[in-house]
């Protein structure tokens, strides 16, 4: 018995060396480089992102979010637009419907959702905004320390694109810094529009992504278009990841122009 327990208090002692070796090393990698660990991880594949299928990613709960893992790193993503123009539906679509998790708050949905990466994790963590005007007090809470924001309108409904202007406006008094994108949703709906139509939607969708200098993409989460390379867009945008991405500016197809 008394081996025994030298030998677990033995066990003991080398699991809190390493413990307090890995915290002075981790330590040591932010003087060094001024990033965390798990940036770095990030930044060590070259190629990252290239080759991961859109159905390369795992759902999470929000317990392995907060979990202290070493290797994930959290992404906040707000989803700023007017009511009914599919954001809840659009990160329904991102998340997977069979593995939705996160918090309803009044005028909020939170969800989570992990795309992995060689060497390490990314956590999403989706804010979804609703569109009425009570709920737009939470717009300090939503945009504050967000990677990302969406700018969200409904291509089959032209008020709504000049409505994202303001969206984008309210966001930028919260947060300067964040990636601006901005998604036209309901791609399946807008190709049945007229040609003239789209053309007229399509060159002032590019002409107020330019003023906002952000990325434009065309999108729909019922056919599951550009749902997924849009958070790709934003990780590899976030953590300067090499990842090729085309244009394409044909009329009828979905736009991307960045």
């Amino acid at each position: 018995m008394v081996e025994l327990q030298r030998t677990l208090a033995r066990v003991r002692s080398v699991r809190v060396l390493r413990c307090l070796f890995c915290f002075f090393w981790k330590r040591v990698l932010v003087c060094l480089t001024g990033k965390s660990p798990q940036y770095l991880a990030l930044n060590d594949s070259t190629d990252s992102l290239r080759g991961i299928s859109d159905e390369a990613v795992v759902s999470v709960r929000e317990s392995d979010v907060f979990d202290g893992d070493s290797d994930l790193v959290s992404l906040k993503v707000s989803l700023l637009g007017d009511c009914d123009i599919g954001k809840t539906t659009f990160m329904t679509k991102y998340i997977g419907a069979e593995e939705q998790t996160g918090a309803h708050i009044a005028g909020l949905n939170l969800m989570d959702k992990i795309l992995p990466v060689k060497g390490a994790r990314i956590a999403f963590r989706i804010w979804d905004i609703k569109g009425d005007r009570q709920s737009r007090v939470n717009m300090p809470l939503v945009c504050k320390d967000a990677a990302a924001i969406l700018i969200m309108f409904d291509l089959t409904n032209r008020l709504t694109l000049n409505s994202a202007v303001g969206w984008y406006n309210q966001a930028r008094r919260w947060n300067k810094k964040a990636i601006p994108v901005l998604v036209g949703t309901k791609f399946d709906g807008f190709i049945r529009l007229p040609l003239e139509m789209q053309w007229a939607v399509a060159k002032e969708a590019r002409a107020w992504a330019r003023v906002m200098n952000a990325a434009l993409f065309f999108s729909s989460a019922s056919h599951n278009i550009n749902v997924n390379k849009i958070f790709k867009y934003v990780a590899a945008r976030h953590f300067d990841l090499p990842w090729s991405l085309e244009r394409n500016l044909t009329l009828g197809e979905p736009i991307i122009d960045y």
